[in-house]
């Protein structure tokens, strides 16, 4: 049986380019949020590590303060969280995310319907 299809908003700001906020940079700070760590992030994300820590380098120049604190560990390793700055733009992003949802779930269902 076929999966149902589902509407995904991708929403970003300020803009379309790379250094824009969209779902991938929400994502990767959902999963830090939840782990703690970067890597750990990364990895649940079939991300290079390398590629986690530049966008979130990104992230923390795109905002008026860091969204990631970075904690460095000595023979425990170090650790990641997010800011309240952190929290509050993902608690934006998801009230947003949900917002479009709801403002397209008429059309979206009449559209699903034209889908094979």
């Amino acid at each position: 049986m076929a999966k149902p299809t589902k509407l995904q908003p991708r929403l970003r700001f300020p803009d379309g380019s790379a250094t824009a906020f969209g779902p991938g940079k929400a994502e990767l700070l959902r999963h830090i949020a939840a782990t703690g760590s970067i890597r750990t992030a990364a990895k649940e994300l079939d991300m290079p590590s390398n590629r986690a820590c530049q966008l979130v380098a990104a992230m923390n120049a795109l905002f008026r303060g860091p969204l990631v604190a970075r904690t460095r560990g000595s023979g425990t390793g170090g650790g990641a969280a997010l800011t309240p700055l952190g929290e509050e733009v993902v608690g934006l992003y998801a009230g947003r995310e949900a917002a479009c949802v709801a403002a397209t779930r008429t059309d979206w269902e009449r559209m699903r319907r034209l889908l094979r």
